[in-house]
């Protein structure tokens, strides 16, 4: 996920708000009206729900079985991420007193108790779905997860052999004594808390070893037969305490507040200064603490203490801990028990039909815009190509571009390389605090300064999450400006399981809007009204709020109205009443949500006419459109921005106002299709509950969009051919 559980920063809404008032909404004069106090969800149990959601696909025997395996390695990923940044930010604002109640009328205490309780359910569910449905499934396809004394005598000769040779070199044991302090456990790390006895003097002490991050999770000792590595250490414990006798060793793994707090306004470089906090990450605080059940009570009392950890953040779960290392056995190669192998084409409006030659995007994109939709289309052959192109064409005399996140090979950046050591003017907007890839932006900041790019960094206080590139080429005796906006990263691996929408144009309005924006970013620009964008923080909020009210006006007068949006997440109060006030007006509203949302759909008198979905499957629903009835001239927009405080407030995000019908209407039906009640999905009931729709009255699967759209794809392939 782009930003899956990435905290917003905010130290909370001030008191519930008084009937009609919505606390920290930014309301504008006439905005207001009766709406109840009680009308928002909680983002953090929200969030919850949709992790719960991807451990229902891990639950499902109708996914197959290596899927199954992934999701619980993705459930276990997102639940590390919620504990490093929601739970540490929640923690961290109630510890400094800044916290104060949420938009749902929660206090923050209540919250953390909400998320303790509710985490511990998802946790212990997460383990029996592995030991008593995936791991013996896994065990009957001849793949087998073990542990140390289910295997052979010669599996365990085998791995002593392993052991000596590459895993004893890297372990380093620490003591814990009067003269050796209890050593710093770094987040995310497994580890193994050892209790030895002195044979001579008799008396006992504990030890701790840290298992190397880089060691292969779960070990192959025969033909798909795995053991976590961590108990291949714990079976050859003797060989790193020679002469002590070893009583006991437990696993254990702790999770620490790993949010980024870098005070830009009071930094002369940015880059220096985000380096230090990356050590200084390391060190933060710990906020969970996982450990096997059968764990001595004397050794998690002594690690509750050094760590100073309160009981309630302890989760006792069955072995093996940090089941993110299931990836792993998901990538075996076993197509049988996969998703059907899906290979993206060509965009048909890109497609060279009669040639092998790769197609000219410039020639394409001055017949007409292309919409994309990854990865039904692939991304290297239009993206990629879009800006690969750019590099060598020696027409192209700029290339402006934006970078959040990408791969660490990455054929973008190397394309940008390539444009400046060639003699074009390259701008990259490369944003440094994305979190968890700060480290590798970073390096890819110096790799392109060096190079010659002209690198910045944005502007202070607001990261840059928009989709941009601009390509400017001469032509003739005109400078033609080209450009792709677009919801997800330029990162060519994601974009193979990311569904992402972009547009690629040569409009002269989107060209110059581009131009005017990426000014703004590098220079001193202040413009803040552009001819077919929406840009945040100043103009994206008061636009979609507008484009609501008008849904009511054109209600009012009998002409169509309708609001369709379909995000990651749906938090903002502001735009979440002006939905309400739509509902209540009679302009029907689907929201179609992968992660948090905090409305309440279906409440009489309130939302009664809006519904919420949302789709979870082998892809990772990740595109933005909204889209406006408008009394008939549909209008939809697609781009970068969730409805978030931190999209709105804090970051640069870009909507583009879709111009072509045709790619209008085709936007419409889709969302159309993801909310419709024969589309296999998620409902979000009044009182926050999801409820699965997979089948319909006769127990037959409803339509999975996702295998639609690739078999739609494959049978235009088949058409083409």
């Amino acid at each position: 996920d782009d930003d899956a559980a990435e905290g917003d920063g905010r130290a909370g809404t001030p008191a519930r708000a008084r009937p009609g008032g919505a606390g920290r909404t930014g309301e504008r004069p006439g905005e207001r009206g009766e709406l109840p106090e009680d009308r928002f969800l909680d983002r953090e149990r929200s969030w919850l729900a949709f992790n719960e959601r991807v451990l229902e696909l891990a639950e499902d025997p109708s996914t197959p079985l290596l899927e199954r395996t992934r999701f619980l390695g993705i459930f276990a990923s997102n639940l590390d991420e919620f504990f490093m940044v929601r739970v540490a930010g929640l923690k961290r604002r109630i510890a400094t007193g800044v916290a104060t109640r949420a938009a749902s009328g929660y206090q923050p205490r209540e919250v953390l108790e909400i998320i303790w309780n509710r985490t511990r359910e998802l946790m212990t569910r997460h383990a029996a779905c592995y030991h008593e449905g995936v791991a013996p499934e896994l065990a009957a396809q001849g793949i087998h997860l073990l542990r140390w004394p289910e295997l052979t005598e010669e599996e365990q000769i085998r791995l002593f052999s392993l052991f000596r040779r590459k895993i004893f070199p890297v372990l380093t044991p620490l003591a814990v004594d009067p003269a050796h302090p209890f050593p710093y456990i770094s987040g995310l790390s497994l580890n193994l808390a050892v209790v030895v006895r002195n044979p001579t003097t008799g008396h006992k002490h504990f030890a701790r070893v840290k298992v190397p991050p880089l060691l292969t999770r779960f070990q192959e000792v025969s033909p798909q037969r795995y053991v976590p590595v961590e108990d291949v250490i714990a079976a050859h414990l003797e060989e790193l305490f020679p002469g002590m006798e070893v009583l006991a060793h437990h696993h254990f793994r702790v999770t620490r507040n790993e949010d980024l707090e870098v005070e830009e306004d009071d930094t002369e470089n940015l880059l220096q200064a985000l380096e230090k906090e990356l050590l200084r990450r390391r060190f933060g605080p710990p906020v969970r603490l996982e450990v096997e059940e059968s764990i001595d009570p004397d050794v998690l009392d002594l690690l509750v203490r050094e760590l100073k950890i309160s009981g309630n953040e302890v989760y006792k779960v069955p072995g093996p801990l940090d089941l993110t290392g299931l990836s792993a056995i998901a990538d075996l190669d076993r197509p049988e028990l996969k998703y059907s192998k899906f290979i993206a084409g060509t965009h048909r409006d890109l497609a060279e039909v009669e040639s092998a030659s790769p197609p000219d995007i410039f020639a394409a994109l001055r017949e007409r815009d292309v919409l994309l939709h990854h990865p039904y289309d692939s991304f290297s052959t239009s993206v990629q190509a879009f800006v690969e192109q750019a590099a060598a064409d020696p027409d192209v005399l700029a290339i402006k571009q934006t970078l959040y996140r990408t791969s660490g090979d990455s054929p973008i950046v190397d394309a940008l390389i390539d444009a400046a050591e060639s003699g074009k003017q390259v701008l990259v907007l490369v944003e440094i605090k994305a979190r968890f890839d700060e480290q590798a932006n970073i390096k890819w900041a110096h790799k392109l300064v060096e190079a010659g790019c002209h690198v910045v960094y944005g502007l202070v206080g607001l990261k840059t999450h928009c989709k941009l590139s601009l390509v400017v080429r001469q032509e003739g005796d005109n400078l033609r400006r080209y450009a792709h906006i677009g919801t997800g990263n330029y990162h060519p691996k994601t974009a193979r399981f990311y569904e992402d929408l972009g547009l690629l144009t040569a409009d002269p309005e989107v060209g110059a809007d581009l131009s005017d924006l990426f000014n703004r970013l590098s220079g001193y620009s202040r413009r803040e009204t552009y001819r077919r964008l929406l840009v945040a923080p100043r103009s994206l909020r008061d636009g979609l709020v507008e484009r609501i009210r008008r849904e009511i006006a054109h209600h009012r007068a009998g002409r169509p109205a309708g609001v369709r949006f379909k995000l990651n997440s749906l938090v903002d109060e502001r735009i979440i009443d002006a939905l309400y006030r739509a509902s209540q007006a009679g302009v029907p509203v689907d929201v179609w949500v992968r992660g948090i949302c905090a409305l309440r759909p279906g409440v009489p008198g309130l939302s009664e006419n809006i519904r919420v979905r949302s789709v979870l499957g082998r892809f990772l629903e990740h595109s933005r459109v909204y889209a406006f009835a408008a009394g008939g001239e549909s209008e939809v927009w697609l781009g970068s921005a969730d409805l978030m405080h931190r999209n709105l407030d804090r970051r640069i995000e870009v909507l583009v106002r879709v111009a072509d019908p045709a790619h209008r209407s085709a936007l419409t039906r889709l969302l159309a299709t993801g909310a419709a009640d024969s589309t296999a999905s998620w409902h979000l009931g009044p009182d926050g509950e999801w409820t699965r729709h997979a089948v319909d009255a006769n127990g037959e699967p409803l339509r999975n969009i996702q295998e639609t759209l690739i078999e739609s794809r494959r049978k235009r392939r088949v058409g083409n051919a």
